[in-house]
């Protein structure tokens, strides 16, 4: 009987640690554990993605798979000896081309270890910031469709009226001023379809992210403009979306523009992509995301324009008819993702977040 039981133990104890891997695993926040040397035992899924360690970081010292921990490596090390649960305050760590804000609780384990859990303070004022601009995008929208719908329906009696008058015309003269009529009634018609925006509703397939992120930059490559350097940098193992493809494409293809002109054909583009875990999109948490980012070398966001960069008709160009981040984020919005940014001179980021799992 003492032999049975023995047998039946061990199943047990591997389901219960299958069980607080796969817990941890589904938390948001990034947690990690280090032995009395500061060397990486264990990282879960959030803590991975967040300093984008490889594989093989576990069981290596922690600051040679995340150079930024290094100020911090004393006063852990001195932690580990005191026995001490500490916090630490708005970290700013340099991780993979951009710094985070974090702060961290490192608690003692015995015999010797550390458990550091790691809250990202940039994601939660993110939220707060798209939480708002969402708010204010979608009241905006609402007021220019309303006002879209009352432009359109005028226009056709106008376009009617000037065909009427100019088969009436035999001054052929006369008849250049019903042409300029109906060039800018067509011209004004243009304006207000782009934004009413499509009115039928996404046409879903599964596709892989690179294929329409490829298919934009190769518009963009046949252009030949030796000033501007293209990068990719993917993750191959992004698994397929389930969206409508053509929205999609129309989306990239006004960021990759918006960066091209911010850079004035001079600089590099930079698009990455990456899978997010336990992200909020629009009000709703999902466990898997995709990111993929549009990065460009330009001047950066005109400050003054932070909080109405999605409306339409704001623009920080001029000529600019601010159309285009404004489409782009009401296609991808369509398709219950987001598009969030970040910018500084020298370094803008357009990220494009779309939920894994779930058609929209």
């Amino acid at each position: 009987m003492h032999y049975n039981g023995a047998v039946n133990t061990v199943p047990a104890r591997n389901r219960s640690l299958a069980d607080a891997a796969s817990l941890l695993d589904g938390l948001a926040t990034a947690i990690m554990r280090v032995d009395s040397g500061l060397d990486l035992l264990y990282a879960n899924a959030s803590a991975s993605d967040l300093f984008e360690l490889p594989q093989s970081a576990v069981g290596r010292p922690l600051v040679d798979s995340v150079a930024a921990f290094a100020p911090l490596i004393p006063l852990l090390s001195s932690q580990v000896a005191a026995g001490e649960i500490r916090t630490y305050r708005e970290l700013e760590l340099a991780v993979g081309g951009r710094t985070v804000t974090l702060d961290c609780i490192a608690s003692p384990l015995p015999p010797a270890e550390l458990i550091l859990e790691l809250y990202p303070l940039d994601r939660h004022l993110l939220i707060s910031r798209e939480d708002a601009l969402t708010q204010r995008y979608q009241a905006g929208r609402a007021l220019l469709l309303q006002l879209a719908h009352e432009i359109r329906n005028p226009l056709g009696g106008v376009r009617g009226a000037a065909q009427l008058l100019e088969a009436e015309l035999e001054d052929p003269s006369l008849r250049d001023y019903t042409r300029i009529i109906l060039r800018e009634v067509d011209r004004l018609g243009g304006l207000v379809e782009t934004l009413l925006g499509p009115l039928t509703p996404p046409r879903c397939s599964p596709f892989n992210i690179h294929e329409p992120a490829e298919h934009v930059l190769n518009m963009l490559e046949t252009e030949r403009v030796s000033s501007l350097r293209l990068i990719r940098d993917y993750d191959p193992s992004l698994p397929e979306l389930f969206l409508d493809r053509d929205l999609l494409v129309q989306a990239l293809l006004n960021l990759v523009r918006n960066a091209r002109e911010a850079m004035r054909d001079t600089g590099t583009i930079r698009i990455r992509t990456r899978i997010e875990r336990q992200y909020t999109i629009q009000g709703r948490r999902h466990p898997l995301a995709i990111r993929l980012d549009v990065e460009d070398e330009g001047p950066g966001v005109p400050p003054e324009l932070g909080e109405r960069l999605f409306l339409p008709l704001v623009s920080g160009r001029p000529g600019g008819t601010g159309l285009g981040l404004a489409i782009a984020q009401d296609l991808v919005q369509r398709q219950g993702g987001l598009i969030e940014w970040q910018s500084r001179p020298g370094r803008t980021v357009f990220s494009v977040l779309l939920p894994l799992g779930s058609s929209p």
